[in-house]
């Protein structure tokens, strides 16, 4: 069998890209460096915001520079594709018809974690452009599940948690994500989806309950059985 490689095209936020890269270290059955996966991490900063881009009518501007990174890393020899952010997959289908390695889609592979779990309602927390787009609820319906997404005044606290604190190198507010924890018990959640990779982050540095489920943990253990690599169970 030809060498895998794995390609991340990050740098949406570039914190999250290191925090993914460390995930798929700590999660695979590894016990010297030649029996970790290789990769090559393309952590495009300069990636246009994806929901300014998807909301404020540069979609497209947006996809053409996602479409030339994939190709980047295609033809670097990555086999299997990962992008570490979850409004960019808003253009993951187009995206894959576009490229000729498989793309690992993060928001169908976390939704169907639930599913196999039995989930029946499930919080979406995320940026206002993967909200709006329903690039979660699209996946959440078509396996079953009904989706919720925050009211106006507690969405804002997400986005001020991804923008406002963990983007400019801040751990984020407890007290804030306390509030949005409220909100998801009283609407009688059984689980929610941490659906930014911000918030991802916000959970490295606080730790949450397993009522959570992190997209960026589901895609980085994806990557790793998709190139033939064993998880590490403990």
């Amino acid at each position: 069998m030809s060498e895998q490689r794995l390609g991340i095209l990050g740098g949406m936020g570039p914190q999250a890209t290191q925090d993914f890269y460390q995930r798929i270290l700590d999660r695979t059955d590894a016990a010297k460096d030649q029996e970790h996966l290789p990769t090559l991490i393309w952590s495009d900063t300069s990636m246009p915001d994806r929901t300014a881009a998807i909301l404020g009518g540069d979609a497209e501007g947006c996809y053409q520079r996602l479409l030339a990174g994939a190709r980047l890393l295609e033809g670097g020899g990555c086999t299997v594709l990962a992008i570490p952010c979850n409004t960019s997959h808003y253009f993951a289908d187009r995206l894959q018809g576009d490229i000729s390695i498989p793309l690992i889609h993060m928001p169908r592979e976390t939704v169907g974690v639930l599913a196999e779990e039995g989930r029946c309602k499930v919080g979406i927390l995320a940026t206002d452009g993967t909200i709006r787009t329903g690039v979660y609820q699209k996946e959440c319906t078509a396996r079953g599940i009904e989706a919720v997404s925050p009211p106006e005044e507690v969405q804002k606290l997400v986005m001020s948690i991804i923008y406002d604190e963990i983007k400019r190198g801040e751990k984020g507010s407890r007290e804030k994500f306390a509030v949005i924890d409220r909100w998801l018990r009283q609407a009688g959640c059984d689980s929610a989806i941490l659906g930014c990779t911000e918030l991802s982050v916000y959970r490295t540095y606080h730790g949450l309950p397993d009522h959570y489920l992190d997209a960026m943990d589901v895609l980085a253990q994806r990557c790793i059985t998709a190139c033939g690599y064993k998880l590490r169970m403990v």
